[in-house]
């Protein structure tokens, strides 16, 4: 996800509105827009990016101090929780921009920027993939409903290979960011300059693979819906929370990313072309870039709010965790002493 690279190298503030040459009253939308994104993402940095990462690390806390009854959606919802936490404590950094309050960190091809940009990559991919992997396995789990084949056990070992997949793409973009970097020094990078090929990267494995597996999920599981076999019989009826929980986490996602990626593409065939953005087309690049990446951001706030409000096993569980820490290590001295006397 490397952003357009603006005259002179310098980085565009939190919501770039760069002028045309020209001042006047053609600025204005564009100023009344740069305000009120402004706004917007300083208001989510207060209540959302806090709410974000209360809730995900709610969601973890609550799953994963009973491991046994976690179900397989639960792995995967915890799975996106972890990459939620990325994705807010990222949040600051990628949303208030050097130009925002005067303070220049880091500029466009400074390590720290790569390094947070490597970040929000790996995490972006975490998340994704989970929904798609959540959708075919909850296929899996309604069409074959006594092979196991989407058993917990095996979920947490594929969320396991989702996150190294996810690091392993990270890196080959990583490299293509670093020879941007270092290109006017080093000669074997000179074919592999451009920020773009990450981007394409990104563009291809990070969103055309896993949405178009999260589509055919849900192909899928409307056509099995309509059918009735023996095995559903026997298996009885799936929940309706569920699968309204999975329906709307996969549009939620799919809604959320796809602008971050939509201005990935435009980027990359514009450099593609040979046809740099200028003027007011650089404007409405920067300005799409910055509402994506808005958007990317909010939905590691928005998924476990609808986990914890649609999920019908979630409230049990948090009362379980509330009284497991309100006893505290009472509990525990009563478990031993309890014990010693079935020992004797």
């Amino acid at each position: 996800m490397a952003h357009p690279v603006t005259p002179h190298h310098q980085k565009p503030a939190m919501w770039s509105c760069p002028l045309n040459g020209t001042g006047g009253e053609d600025q204005l939308p564009c100023q009344h827009v740069q305000r009120a994104l402004s706004a917007l993402s300083l208001l989510y940095l207060l209540v959302g990016v806090p709410l974000g990462l209360g809730y995900n690390a709610l969601l973890l806390l609550v799953n994963l101090h009973d491991p046994g009854g976690m179900t397989m959606p639960d792995v995967y919802f915890a799975n996106m929780a972890a990459a939620g936490l990325v994705l807010g404590a990222l949040a600051p950094a990628h949303l208030l921009g050097p130009g925002a309050a005067g303070w220049a960190v880091w500029d466009a091809g400074s390590e720290v920027h790569v390094t947070l940009l490597v970040l929000f990559n790996v995490a972006a991919l975490v998340t994704l993939y989970s929904t798609a992997l959540l959708a075919l396995d909850c296929y899996i789990e309604r069409a074959l409903p006594r092979t196991y084949m989407s058993s917990v056990y095996n979920t947490r070992h594929v969320c396991g290979f989702v996150w190294g997949g996810a690091l392993l793409t990270g890196f080959s973009s990583l490299l293509f960011y670093i020879c941007g970097h270092v290109a006017a020094r080093l000669a074997e990078c000179s074919q592999v300059r451009h920020t773009e090929a990450a981007d394409a990267i990104m563009l291809l494995s990070g969103y055309l693979v896993p949405v178009l597996a999260m589509l055919y999920a849900l192909v899928l599981l409307t056509r099995i819906r309509k059918e009735d076999t023996p095995l559903d019989r026997d298996a009885g009826q799936p929940d309706p929370s569920a699968h309204r929980l999975l329906v709307a986490t996969v549009c939620v996602q799919f809604g959320l990313w796809t602008p971050h990626y939509l201005t990935l593409l435009g980027r990359t065939v514009l450099a593609a072309r040979g046809r740099p953005a200028d003027g007011h087309h650089l404007g409405a690049l920067l300005l799409a870039k910055d509402l994506s990446r808005f958007l990317a951001f909010a939905s590691s706030a928005v998924v476990p709010l609808l986990y914890r409000h649609m999920d019908r096993n979630f409230p049990g569980k948090l009362r379980r965790l509330m009284k497991k820490l309100q006893r505290g290590p009472q509990s525990c001295s009563l478990d031993e002493a309890g014990a010693q006397p079935a020992m004797a």
